[in-house]
């Protein structure tokens, strides 16, 4: 078996919670982390038959417009066991935004004012949706992680609001 993939690991997490299918894994994903680790239905669809013919994942029923459901089999919580457990490396911020701010001398005081604008709109609800999911949260590692993304999200309108548009 092959190193896992941050991608590979997390979905082999979300299929620990029962069979799934791979729209229901991308939305899976998107609902638990896709605040900290986005997963796209391109990943999942390439990630899925690789899980497959590593022996980590099986194929379970098949649903309605051929959807297709996934199992882990014991060797793929065996692999996810492991990458658990391993060490975790440095963490990797790939952030559009951040990544625009620092072409942001190449736009217009109009174009970046639309940019800071549309960016404070979008971290004003990350924070609305971090408090709710905070709220909701059923565990101490849910609440830790519900309360990061807060602190993110402030991070992030706070570094907006040091940004001159002009």
């Amino acid at each position: 078996m092959s190193e896992l993939n941050a991608t590979a690991a997390a979905l082999l997490g979300l299929l620990h919670d029962g069979p799934a299918t791979g729209g229901q894994l991308v939305a899976g994903a998107g609902e638990r982390f896709g605040a900290f680790f986005s997963v796209t239905r391109s990943q999942v669809y390439r990630e899925l038959p690789a899980l497959s013919k590593e022996g980590l994942v099986r194929l379970g029923k098949q649903g309605p417009r051929s959807s297709q459901q996934y199992l882990i089999t014991a060797a793929g919580k065996k692999a996810f066991k492991a990458w658990l457990t391993s060490e975790a490396g440095p963490d990797h911020l790939r952030s559009p935004l951040i990544l625009r701010l620092v072409h942001a001398a190449s736009l217009t005081a109009k174009q970046r004012q639309v940019l800071l604008d549309s960016a404070r709109t979008s971290y004003s609800q990350q924070l609305d949706d971090a408090k709710a999911a905070t709220k909701a949260a059923d565990g101490p590692y849910e609440k830790a992680v519900a309360e990061f993304a807060q602190a993110q999200a402030k991070a992030a309108l706070k570094l907006l609001d040091a940004i001159p548009a002009a």
